[in-house]
């Protein structure tokens, strides 16, 4: 495994009692691997992601272990590592593609300056060095003309550009594993087409490792190997591809499933819904998250937070309804 996780717990201030935005989360990615984290907004997904790049604020409690194996050392935990040490992975081990290009680009910085200066921050080499790096990393990522548009500010450049600059910046030092937080959001699907074509050219030219994380299950069904879905700061189901879109157990995965339009929706017929919200972290139920919205629910779901159990080789879900997985 290049990443595992295991028992991972964040929590915040709160009062009268902690907030718990993940809790006791678990899995792992093997080399050359896409996961896809699938939920709605609020489920934990991006503090997941935070995590694993120890870029929490620092009044943020986190338990658990983060197991990361670079290089092909031993894996170590990122919990246990001091400053230097993450800030040395950080960027070169592991890198990250932000949810918001607008706002994670510098504006006052010509993009090939904020990729230069990544690459100085990992290596000891020239400005002039750093900058060829820079460019020859926009070529990479399909930029046309990417000496020109490496002294452009990010205001000069379209949506579509600006991801792949942000994506450019997270593999111009090889990572072993890419974080990909949303990086289709806000695109019109021509653009968010061509950047997953992107990714997938760049994971198989580099042999990356990828945590994709995504809201759009139709997205996610083009690029992961696995599917792990959360809920309310829960892992609720994770399993392969084929499986989560063929046999989903969990009822909060089979209903993300029917909400989502196919060739063979009835056009005059509207699209299923989850009843309700995801709860506040502060009203979250003692037992299982989704219980309130569920319409399958027992009397036990309310009780406590169910296992996670296997019902199949290498699926595994957290619902006592499903003891075995149902077609859609």
């Amino acid at each position: 495994m290049l990443l595992e996780i295991k028992n991972l717990s964040v929590e915040f201030p709160g009062t009268p009692t902690p907030l718990v935005a993940v809790h006791e989360l678990g899995f792992g990615l093997a080399r050359g691997e896409v996961l896809g984290l699938v939920g709605e907004s609020g489920s934990g997904k991006s503090v997941t992601s935070l995590a694993i790049m120890r870029l929490l604020p620092p009044q943020a409690i986190i338990r658990g272990e983060i197991r990361f194996a670079a290089n092909d050392r031993a894996p170590q935990d990122l919990l246990q590592l001091g400053a230097e040490e993450i800030r040395d992975l950080r960027g070169s081990g592991i890198s990250m593609i932000f949810q918001e290009p607008m706002t994670a680009l510098n504006p006052v910085m010509r993009v090939g300056e904020q990729i230069a200066e990544a690459v100085r921050a990992h290596s000891l080499i020239s400005r002039q060095e750093s900058w060829k790096r820079a460019v020859e990393a926009l070529r990479e990522v399909a930029i046309p003309d990417p000496e020109r548009r490496a002294s452009d500010y990010p205001h000069q450049l379209s949506g579509g550009m600006r991801q792949r600059v942000m994506i450019a910046m997270a593999i111009v030092n090889r990572p072993q594993l890419l974080i990909a937080d949303e990086p289709t959001t806000a695109l019109d699907v021509t653009i968010q087409a061509q950047i997953l074509d992107l990714l997938a050219e760049l994971r198989a030219k580099f042999g990356l490792t990828m945590l994709f994380i995504s809201h759009d299950l139709a997205v996610v069904s083009k690029v992961a190997d696995r599917v792990a879905v959360m809920y309310s700061g829960n892992l609720v189901e994770l399993a392969p591809r084929a499986e989560i879109f063929s046999t989903a157990a969990h009822p909060y995965t089979r209903g993300l499933l029917k909400a989502v339009p196919t060739l063979k929706t009835a056009r005059g017929r509207p699209l299923e819904t989850i009843e309700g919200t995801v709860p506040p972290l502060r009203d979250v139920p003692p037992g299982c998250g989704f219980e309130p919205r569920c319409h399958l629910r027992v009397p036990e779901c309310a009780r406590a937070l169910p296992p996670l159990i296997e019902i199949a080789p290498g699926h595994w879900a957290r619902c006592p309804v499903a003891n075995r997985p149902r077609a859609l």
